[in-house]
């Protein structure tokens, strides 16, 4: 028996992603046998139960691995960044890790472990083991391309990225403000900063690098990449551009109890196309007096609207990884802002089918925090976009879909990333109802047939699986 083991860090994002490439793989080389390493951190990823049980009862051949827990000591961790307690909290898992691997080789020959890029510290392990590791990177092919370019700059200037107030010129990438990498890498002094250069270290020394994008989206980036310009001083290992990978049920941990949830009922009551969709992922958090701004930008714009409303970070450093609570929509909304907008609004409490919203006839375009999966989520459904990240790479996300992709506005914020209630009423407008939101709209229409053809047979994402699978096969 011939197994792939597959490695995602937290989150539900990075677990569908992992568990969609599962599927792909078994789908069209169902020989194999897909584990998937399941760790349980110490802070909120919400709850992923009711999604793996789903995925087993549907994919039998996919089997999951639930590593034993790890206590991690939340309150030592002086980085104000997720991303520093999640590198730390996967090397402390190395362990656990090891012994998986040598139960799943008993019963079977491990051909490849295919690792997020949280998990770059797994790397020694399978190679003391003798397994090719892959790294599967679940942003896009520009994002790869500043990480595999960052340990140059590194060792160009020691300056901090927030410090450098220069445009960077990366090979493949349209030149973008240094203040726009990742935000954990914008201190060098941090020990964020510190984790995302060792991993970028470590991406060219893996076996290859599995990317859930699809070449007809990111041409320039594919080929800066695979042309070795964004790896200085080193060899780049074969790149697979597999996506685009989405789950088509989308994240269905919302409390919807099986029944159809009612956005989608309310969809079906609004004309072709109307509807603006506002949702910015599981850590997209807003103040109180930003959802009010929104809130007043979106009444003025006079468009229709269906808008995720989550409640506002807490103030208490302790709370931070704990889930959010419920919130008080007619407290955080403008006074009387959910009776006049009644008609043409409907604001949804923290949760929505993201994949089923933007695949609904009535919506017409998207405001969206940049997340990757959400990008691709929009393109496949032929949706055009208002770029407003928040956390993550989602800045430089913002720079290639406005820029580079021309899929997306920018939402334009101050200095403290604050966005005023005009700015929201003249993008949701320029979106829905100008010339440029129009050709917006025809050319991500046109993307979204890129994306079917490079997913269909002979298309250039299953022609690279196939080479994919061959790799570990010659091994």
């Amino acid at each position: 028996m011939e197994s792939v083991v597959l490695y995602p860090s937290p989150g539900m994002g990075h677990l569908i992603s992992m568990v969609e490439l599962g599927k792909l793989i078994l789908k069209h080389h169902p020989s194999f046998s897909i584990t998937i390493l399941i760790v349980t951190p110490p802070y909120n990823t919400g709850s992923t139960a009711p999604y793996l049980s789903r995925v087993s009862s549907t994919f039998p051949s996919i089997s999951f691995l639930h590593l034993p827990t790890i206590s991690l000591p939340l309150d030592s961790f002086h980085s104000p960044h997720l991303e520093t307690l999640v590198f730390e909290f996967l090397r402390l898992n190395n362990p656990n890790l090891h012994q998986a691997l040598l139960s799943i080789s008993d019963n079977s020959t491990v051909r490849a472990l295919i690792v997020d890029v949280f998990c770059t510290a797994a790397l020694p392990v399978a190679a003391q083991l003798n397994i090719p590791s892959y790294y599967f990177f679940t942003s896009g092919a520009a994002c790869l391309a500043s990480f595999l370019y960052f340990p140059f700059i590194h060792n160009q200037t020691t300056k901090s990225f927030k410090d450098l107030n220069i445009h960077l010129h990366i090979p493949g990438i349209p030149p973008f403000l240094a203040s726009d990498m990742p935000k954990p890498m914008l201190d060098r002094e941090d020990k964020a900063y510190e984790f995302f250069l060792d991993m970028s270290v470590h991406l060219p020394r893996s076996a290859g690098i599995i990317i859930n994008t699809f070449e007809a989206l990111e041409p320039r980036a594919v080929k800066a990449i695979s042309d070795g310009l964004c790896v200085v001083d080193g060899l780049t290992p074969p790149i697979f551009c597999i996506g685009p990978l989405i789950a088509a049920d989308g994240r269905s941990s919302g409390g919807c109890g099986g029944g159809v949830p009612e956005c989608l009922t309310w969809l079906d009551s609004q004309p072709k196309r109307s509807v603006l969709f506002l949702c910015f992922g599981g850590l997209g958090l807003f103040s109180e007096e930003q959802l009010k701004e929104i809130a007043i930008g979106l009444e003025g714009s006079g468009k229709r609207f269906l808008w995720v409303v989550r409640s506002p970070p807490s103030g208490d450093p302790m709370r931070r990884f704990l889930p959010p609570v419920d919130p008080d929509l007619n407290s955080l909304l403008p006074d009387g802002f959910l009776d006049r907008t009644r008609e043409r609004g409907l604001v949804v409490n923290t949760w929505a089918p993201q994949v089923a919203v933007l695949n609904h006839d009535s919506v017409g375009g998207f405001v969206t925090h940049c997340g990757w999966n959400s990008v691709l989520e929009a393109v496949c459904a032929g949706v055009p976009m208002v770029a407003w990240p928040l956390y993550a790479e989602q800045r430089l996300n913002r720079v290639v879909m406005v820029k580079e992709m021309k899929l997306a506005l920018s939402m334009e914020e101050s200095e403290e990333g604050f966005v005023t209630a005009t700015e929201v009423e003249k993008r949701v407008r320029e979106l829905m109802e100008s010339e440029e939101g129009n050709s917006l709209r025809l050319r991500v229409m046109a993307m979204k047939e890129a994306a079917e053809a490079a997913m269909s047979h002979g298309g250039s994402s299953l022609t690279a699986l196939t080479e994919l699978v061959k790799s570990w096969r010659l091994g």
